[in-house]
């Protein structure tokens, strides 16, 4: 890794940022692909299981048959992957560094299989940032709005990258000052039998309805285990969620000749995409990252499993919120925790709001987040 003053990257300055915010409130074009145009069964599956999900309703047709649904519905999750703008693609400041680092969802419709699901994007705000990852940083929000096949809105979303200096963090950035003189995680038989007992009695909740009357304020939803990380994780993400910048060959060569900011030269010279960060050691730390990290939406996405686990089939997230507070990387496993925190009907519906948290081996914390479930209420009797 560098360790001069060298400038290595482009920066942010208030020429290119004057520029970007006069794209605030205006409708983005539909230039991006998405990586899924229809929530196929399979499209659904490969998301699920790129987070580590393997709930039947996501999965087995046969079982989802039965449940009140009729059919595979797709995770509230899976919307990240039929839109890049949500998914942290930005637009404006060229060459320079961006990490998604949140979103606050709104579901109003079930996804079912094969719906087709268009969106509407636009940038919402730039709020800058005095930080000690990068110092200077700037809050890019943008607002997408999800729509299926009859033109019914499904969802809508906020979300925010943090566009960062990558030689400030590298060279000056204080974040992870401890974290870069700590040893690499090493976990023995016994640390990694107590991590795999919590996926040995996770428990999907399912066909048995969790009704809102029997649901109390201060109650806690179990532990969810997530790790530990590793690149090939990291790479089964990418596979259900299709990356943004990740692209072979001719694809790859149309991708930079269009956007040059985005050809980073690796090793070999050869112009690359920064999200190699998330699985090149070398290139995370050229832009002040501890090492190789996980995806922001997957750990959006994890906050998300945690809610649907627990509520069961007969549950509806309405909405979560999910903010991310620093890098996981390679080898950090994360556990994710909550609790109701109140209990109450709006319009007819019966709603809990639980609060989340997760947090690494270390107990740093790494995300924290929200959901309001909506939950079947108990027949009277």
């Amino acid at each position: 890794m560098p360790s001069d003053t060298t400038r290595y990257f482009p920066k942010i300055t208030d020429a290119a940022l004057d520029a970007l915010r006069r794209r605030i409130g205006a409708p983005i074009g539909s230039t991006v692909e998405p990586w899924c145009h229809e929530a196929t069964r399979d499209n659904i599956r490969h998301y699920a299981h790129g987070i580590g999900d393997d709930n039947p309703l996501w999965c087995d047709p046969s079982y989802a048959a039965g449940t009140r649904f009729g059919g595979i519905v797709a995770l509230p999750s899976f919307l990240f992957a039929t839109s890049r703008i949500v998914s942290g693609y930005v637009g404006g400041l060229p060459g320079v560094h961006a990490m998604w680092a949140g979103a606050d969802w709104t579901w109003h419709k079930p996804v079912f299989r094969n719906d087709t699901i268009g969106t509407e994007a636009s940038l919402k705000d730039l709020v800058e940032h005095q930080t000690r990852f990068a110092g200077r940083s700037i809050q890019q929000i943008y607002h997408v709005t999800f729509f299926n096949q009859h033109g019914d809105t499904v969802a809508e979303a906020d979300s925010w990258c943090f566009r960062t200096d990558r030689d400030e963090a590298r060279e000056h950035g204080t974040k992870y000052t401890a974290v870069r003189t700590k040893p690499p995680a090493a976990y023995t038989e016994e640390q990694l039998a107590r991590i795999y007992r919590h996926y040995q009695d996770e428990e999907i909740r399912g066909a048995t309805p969790r009704f809102w009357q029997d649901v109390e304020p201060g109650e806690a939803l179990p532990v969810m285990a997530k790790g530990p990380m590793t690149v090939t994780g990291f790479i089964a993400y990418a596979q259900g969620w299709g990356g943004l910048y990740i692209r072979a060959n001719k694809l790859a060569w149309k991708q930079i000749h269009a956007h040059p900011g985005l050809g980073i030269p690796n090793r070999f010279g050869i112009p690359d995409c920064p999200e190699r960060v998330h699985w090149e050691e070398e290139f995370a730390h050229m832009v002040g990252a501890p090492g190789a990290y996980d995806y922001g939406p997957e750990r959006c996405s994890w906050l998300t499993h945690h809610l649907t686990n627990w509520m069961g089939d007969d549950g509806f997230l309405r909405q979560a919120k999910c903010q991310i507070r620093r890098h996981n990387p390679a080898g950090d496993t994360l556990f994710i925790t909550g609790s109701v925190t109140r209990k109450f009907v709006d319009e007819g519906r019966h709603l809990v709001e639980v609060t989340q948290e997760a947090r690494n081996q270390d107990n740093e914390l790494s995300a924290i987040g929200s959901g309001i479930v909506e939950l079947p209420s108990r027949p009277r009797s």
